[in-house]
């Protein structure tokens, strides 16, 4: 590329690509016009190991401390009695207490609400209860009767439900707190279902209607807006609507060919595609965790055809997350260890940049960055957390930070993009500086979002280098 800007050391510049060459010639740059930039070439950017964890992606415990295995995200429940004390009326402390004490560890959260909770105490509100509810005991699960599965299409506990939801979105869309929110409520551990009361196996049919089930659906689309959201099966009635799904039984109930699997249900609904919008979560089957990741895998046929297909599972619904508490108690032994941490890593994304191209030399007018920008994950990002440039300087302070117009949940596998931006670089001192990138974790103190570059956390903590620029 002809430079029509005259510096000293150009010529050998371009015939220099060593680190070394390119420091000397930056050191003998601050001779150029301060109206315009000294533009680069293309440059790549090497690439670097896929990131022990990321935010929002991998494997997930229920919510708590653990050193067995790494992670960015933990999972709770909550029963509904826990926030709705009334008609109208909520306390919010529980939830704030428990989405606090995980984001002081710099995690986010998955969570759910019950209303019933095979072995636990039932979640219906007390005064719906005191109203007369109807509710049904059951022994199955290990139950015994301590909780209840209610009369889902009451009027008084649709009332309940709608304006819980309202209200629940109104406070906390967009909360940097939250990862995901699965709709819950409805059926034993808010899974909609209620298996084998399902009119099918079980005479009765204790189960929510399908206008219940739909109005829910549409309840939560209509109160968020900004945190993502999951619901347990795929339908035609929520294809429509802004809802990923989770899939809780997976590697055993996900391939598609038995008819009612997860992947079977997604062809069915024409959901298949869905997952380049919205996210896709779930739960390591339970009695696989300890065993899927065995060579050979000697797991159990837990149903008829079970397949046992971790990395076929994947590739079919590209999840993002799994809950599997058995990687962190009691932790997967060292035979097995590095399969089980190859596995978390496969799921979700995995953000590269392939090449940048910034000035060697610029003025204090304008820096025009551009990226070019890959993921090698299965899924999108699911957020478009801002995305940041900053310029270092040589005591390792920044010196400036911009926020660039790029959206990361547009970077989806298989299709690289390129972005370039102008920035206002007004303010800088005349010097050297070191380009950085991050998209930044809207929760203060979380895990920073890391690329899947050698030049990652290089320069600063939670940063990516992008490589030199002199300020003239």
């Amino acid at each position: 590329m002809a430079r029509s800007v005259r510096w000293r050391g150009a010529g050998a510049l371009a015939a220099c690509l060593a680190a070394t060459c390119l420091a000397a010639a930056l050191a003998m740059a601050p001779a150029a016009p301060a109206s315009a930039d000294v533009a680069t070439s293309w440059r790549t950017l090497p690439a670097g190991p896929a990131p022990v964890s990321n935010p929002l992606e991998g494997f997930i415990p229920y919510a708590g401390s653990y050193g067995t295995f790494p992670y960015a995200m933990e999972w709770f429940y909550l029963p509904l009695n826990a926030v709705v004390t009334g008609p109208d009326r909520y306390d919010w402390s529980a939830l704030d207490r428990q989405l606090d004490t995980i984001a002081a560890r710099g995690h986010q959260s998955a969570l759910r609400f019950y209303l019933d909770y095979p072995g636990k105490p039932s979640g219906i509100p007390r005064y719906l209860l005191d109203a007369g509810l109807a509710t049904h005991s059951y022994p199955d699960y290990g139950n015994n009767g301590i909780s209840v599965s209610p009369d889902y299409d009451d009027p008084r506990l649709d009332t309940a439900l709608d304006r819980f939801i309202a209200a629940l979105g109104a406070r906390y869309d967009g909360d940097p707190r939250i990862g995901f929110l699965q709709l819950g409520l409805l059926g034993f551990w808010g899974e909609w279902h209620t298996y084998p009361y399902d009119g099918s196996t079980q005479p009765q049919n204790w189960f929510a209607s399908q206008t219940e089930q739909s109005r829910i659906m549409r309840d939560y689309d209509a109160a968020f807006d900004r945190t993502r959201l999951q619901v347990r099966y795929p339908s035609t009635d929520n294809a429509d609507l802004n809802l990923g799904y989770h899939d809780d039984s997976f590697a055993v109930e996900t391939l598609p060919g038995i008819g009612w699997h997860f992947m079977d249900k997604m062809e069915q609904a024409g959901t298949t595609e869905k997952w380049r919008t919205e996210p896709v979560g779930g739960e390591l089957r339970p009695e696989i965790q300890p065993c899927i990741f065995d060579s050979p895998a000697d797991c159990p046929v837990i149903e008829d055809g079970a397949d046992n297909d971790f990395p076929g599972s994947v590739a079919a619904t590209h999840a993002s997350w799994l809950l599997n508490q058995y990687a962190f108690e009691p932790g997967y032994p060292a035979a097995t260890y590095a399969a089980a941490l190859a596995a978390a890593q496969s799921l979700g994304y995995r953000l590269r940049i392939d090449a940048v191209r910034a000035p060697l030399v610029t003025s204090r007018h304008r820096l025009t960055v551009g990226l070019r920008i890959d993921n090698t994950g299965v899924a999108p990002f699911s957020y478009d957390w801002p995305v940041q440039l900053a310029a270092v300087d040589r005591h390792g302070h920044v010196a400036k930070t911009w926020t660039a117009p790029w959206r990361l949940t547009t970077v989806t596998p298989g299709a690289p993009r390129e972005w370039t931006t102008t920035l206002n670089a007004g303010g800088l001192r005349p010097g050297r500086y070191t380009l950085v990138l991050r998209a930044a974790n809207p929760l203060p103190g979380g895990v920073p979002l890391r690329f899947a570059n050698a030049g990652q956390d290089r320069t600063l903590t939670g940063w990516l280098t992008l490589g030199p620029t002199v300020v003239s």
